[in-house]
């Protein structure tokens, strides 16, 4: 009789047992990266706003800050090359897929609000806010600034909501 050659089943099972029990180690350490990502872009997206906002109230004087997070942004018939150039209600300041990102599908994981104070016809302050779209999916803190320019977070909850008030904002723990 002719002795045969390959794996048993026995050897095969080990093999796939080994890679379940790597699988499972791994896993969850590839979503808390991705988690950590998201918060990474979240924060960078409300320091660009920031910025936007800044500019904004600098080249609008008579407006103020932007009304709406729309403002800042633009479409690439306004912003792109050939586009008509930057207006008030599309300043061309931040990426469109930023100055969308306020409700679904958002922007890396967070949705995004931007809320003036306005004072007669000025807007005088705002208040930026991200939130994730999915608790513990996609991140699991807020995070908000207002015009003094200082980035807040706070462990966020389910179903939670950007933040959309100074005094909100500032109850937040400052992030270093």
């Amino acid at each position: 009789m002719r002795k045969q050659k390959g794996f048993s089943l026995i050897e095969l099972l080990i093999v796939v047992a080994i890679i379940l029990i790597i699988a499972a180690i791994a896993i969850p350490n590839l979503l808390r990266a991705r988690i950590a990502a998201n918060e990474s872009a979240a924060v960078s997206a409300v320091r660009t706003i920031n910025t936007a906002e800044i500019s904004y109230s600098t080249q609008y004087p008579t407006v103020g800050y932007a009304a709406a997070l729309l403002n800042l942004g633009g479409a690439p018939a306004i912003c792109g090359s050939g586009g008509t150039g930057p207006v008030q209600a599309s300043a061309c300041l931040i990426d469109n897929v930023l100055a969308l990102a306020s409700a679904t599908p958002g922007k890396s994981g967070y949705k995004y609000a931007a809320t003036p104070v306005l004072v007669g016809t000025i807007n005088t302050s705002y208040t930026v806010g991200a939130s994730p779209l999915t608790y513990n999916q996609s991140g699991v803190r807020n995070f908000c600034s207002n015009d003094d320019g200082v980035l807040r977070f706070d462990p966020g909850a389910a179903a939670s909501a950007p933040v959309t008030t100074e005094a909100a904002c500032v109850a937040f723990t400052v992030l270093q």
